[in-house]
């Protein structure tokens, strides 16, 4: 007599792991269709650039090759490493220097009345235009680009942290409030984590910001970095050498943006959950 064993599986078990297998298909296939746009682009990009005068444009087979070649001759590592340094510094500085002043200009009102138009107006002034007044400033050293770098950045910072502060339900903020909790206590274990996801998307929209300073800050100080690049080949009606340089401030731009994605994740693991994110189709 023969008797058959059979598995039965928790469904318990099943209902628990279901989600974490859909964000893992969700994953696979977001970065298969990525794979595949950057492919489509790159095709597309081939055929045109081949189809227009060499002068004008450059396909991504002679940018590629532009690419190794700088590379080699120690030009790339050059322009990098002198856009790189005011870069990252003046990025840094925007960050420390406007995440306090939008927590700030978020929370009190007093402050919001007195600095908060100054933001707003500083946000949409044309940095191009000021640039000959940093230029006089701070001389055509690093010292300039990250000015340059720091005030394109540090008003997109503030504003999307200001605008995160004032969409927390005032019931959080009264919850302390009833408590009798000091404002800085508020501050630093109500607003301050609910407002990282906004922090971020400055953040994120500060990278941007920063690639047109660190650019506007090099076509107009000196022949150096990338930019520098950018406006030598200009010149010498080099657009391989010239979209080389491009490309290289696009990918940069790229990882430090996927960097801030995952310190958010690291910091505010909560906030996947409550959004949803990675669970939809």
């Amino acid at each position: 007599m023969s008797t058959a064993t059979t598995t039965t599986q928790d469904p318990l078990v099943d209902a628990e792991n279901a989600p974490v297998a859909r964000v893992r298909r969700y994953g696979l296939r977001d970065r298969l269709v990525t794979l595949g746009s950057v492919i489509v682009l790159l095709v597309v990009w081939e055929i045109v650039g081949r189809s227009l005068n060499p002068i004008l444009a450059a396909p991504p087979s002679r940018v590629f090759t532009a690419l190794v070649e700088m590379a080699q001759d120690g030009t790339l590592g050059e322009a990098v490493g002198a856009t790189a340094k005011p870069f990252l510094s003046g990025y840094a500085l925007a960050a420390v220097a406007g995440i306090p002043i939008g927590l700030l200009i978020g929370r009190f009102r007093v402050v919001e009345a007195a600095i908060g138009w100054l933001v707003v107006a500083g946000y949409s002034l044309p940095m191009i235009a000021l640039t000959p007044v940093f230029v006089l400033w701070f001389g055509l050293e690093d010292t300039v680009k990250t000015a340059i770098v720091m005030t394109m950045t540090v008003f997109a910072v503030i504003i999307n942290t200001w605008n995160g502060v004032q969409a927390i339900p005032r019931t959080l903020t009264e919850v302390g409030t009833a408590f009798c909790a000091p404002q800085r206590m508020i501050l630093r274990s109500i607003v301050l984590p609910s407002v990282i996801p906004s922090i971020m998307t400055g953040l994120r929209i500060g990278v941007g910001k920063a690639v047109i300073g660190i650019v506007i800050a090099e076509f107009f100080t000196a022949l150096g970095g990338l930019g520098g690049v950018i406006v030598e080949a200009g010149h010498t009606f080099e657009p391989d050498r010239m979209f080389a340089a491009v490309v290289v401030l696009m990918a940069g731009a790229l990882i430090l943006t996927w960097l801030i994605g995952v310190a958010e994740r690291r910091i505010a693991p909560w906030n996947k959950a409550i959004t949803g994110r990675g669970d939809g189709a």
